[in-house]
């Protein structure tokens, strides 16, 4: 009987036009005019070529790993060049930055590197990275060429040198090209997408669930009165509803990545787990909305959908300022939010990886889900038929 339900439940399911329209077309076209949208924002905030001053005094010629790593990135050349270099004098160079030609300036102080800027901003920041970079990595080198000496060994000092400057010069992509190897803001849009196809996956299961209610309909009020077991009809009919919301997901997955190039990160299995606890998080509400709202099917469909939208439009969907909003003011708010759940999952991943905030996360996926389970287990006890 399980399997008959499954499988009956599922063509039920896969012949409604209009569920597939809003859970498996509607995502795809939202999708695209998000493509549409934004494909050309990137592009006009990259960050340019940025004017420097270096003051040319003997502490910079001196030090090697400045003077090659700063030539390095400053040469027009490169298609990869990061800034517009002049090495003037140290009046030279406050005199530029008073009247803004450049945006920062390089001192070397003996062995201490000095930056002089008149207000921050983007490029000041990349400057101070990139110097506190050199300073990083040429710690290292130092340390390895008199661990080397210790050893009797001879250092290669030209190699310990390029080194420095290709560790320095491998990361200068992370801040020219924030839409490559840092996460693009507007990918805020697609990770609320996801969020948005999940809880909107919840329908399956309000209508999947109310075929099996009695006071929804003639099929619910013969399931009622049927020597079987009600557990089973109503598990495998939510399975069902699950299975087919997957299947919507799939198609989102791949549409977004070999259609409109959406790149998700290295760790595509976890995004779909979370997807797949984001799922079941829409399963469940959506569960629960069915059991405890007292209205009909269109009644609840459309409560259904307004809390739908209500969580994306808070997680960012509508305007990425948003979710920033609601996570200072009312942080309360972004907690019990699936779809600020599911949409932070992912930003974990993209910035730090699989670690304790994704897993975070995912567990408060799980625990939103057995508590709308638990909400809507009551609200079944509850309900009582004189008449059917």
């Amino acid at each position: 009987m399980f399997g008959h339900n499954f499988k009956y439940t599922f063509k039920v399911l896969m012949r409604n036009r209009m569920l597939l329209f809003w859970t498996f077309v509607f995502p795809l076209v939202l999708g695209t005019m998000f493509k549409l949208a934004f494909s050309n924002i990137e592009n006009s905030e990259k960050l340019n070529v940025i004017p420097i001053a270096i003051v040319d005094n003997e502490d910079f010629q001196g030090n090697e790993a400045f003077r090659r790593t700063f030539e390095t990135l400053s040469d027009e050349s490169s298609d990869e060049q990061m800034f517009d270099t002049v090495y003037v004098s140290k009046d030279e160079a406050d005199t530029l930055l008073s009247d803004g030609d450049v945006d920062g300036v390089l001192y070397m102080n003996g062995a201490e590197p000095e930056i002089w800027i008149h207000e921050n901003g983007i490029n000041q920041t990349v400057l101070q990275y990139v110097v506190d970079e050199i300073v990083h990595t040429s710690a290292i080198m130092e340390k390895r060429v008199q661990n080397e000496l210790e050893q009797g060994a001879m250092p290669d000092i030209e190699g310990l040198y390029k080194n420095v400057m290709e560790q320095v010069a491998g990361r200068k992509s992370n801040l020219v090209d924030a839409s490559r190897a840092n996460m693009s803001y507007t990918m805020i849009e697609y990770y609320t997408l996801i969020a948005m196809a999940c809880l909107y996956g919840g329908i399956l299961g309000m209508t999947a669930l109310s075929r099996n209610l009695p006071n929804m309909g003639n099929l619910g009020k013969r399931t009622a009165i049927v020597p079987i077991s009600k557990a089973k009809t109503m598990f495998s009919s939510l399975l069902a509803a699950y299975c087919t919301q997957l299947i919507g997901l799939a198609i989102l997955f791949v549409y977004t990545i070999f259609v409109m190039k959406v790149d998700y990160g290295e760790n595509l299995p976890y995004v779909i787990l979370l997807a797949l606890a984001g799922s079941l998080a829409g399963l469940t509400l959506a569960i629960m909305v069915t059991t405890v709202v007292k209205t009909g099917e269109n009644g609840k469909l459309g409560i259904l959908i307004g809390i739908t939208m209500a969580c994306c439009f808070l997680s960012g969907m509508m305007g990425i300022t948003m979710k920033y909003i609601i996570e200072k003011h009312v942080p309360f708010l972004d907690k019990i939010n699936p779809a600020s759940m599911i949409t932070d999952g992912y930003y974990a991943l993209y910035y730090y990886g699989v670690d304790k905030r994704f897993w975070m996360d995912v567990a408060s996926l799980g625990i939103f889900s057995a508590f709308m389970l638990l909400v809507s287990a009551q609200g079944l006890r509850r309900q009582k038929y004189d008449s059917i």
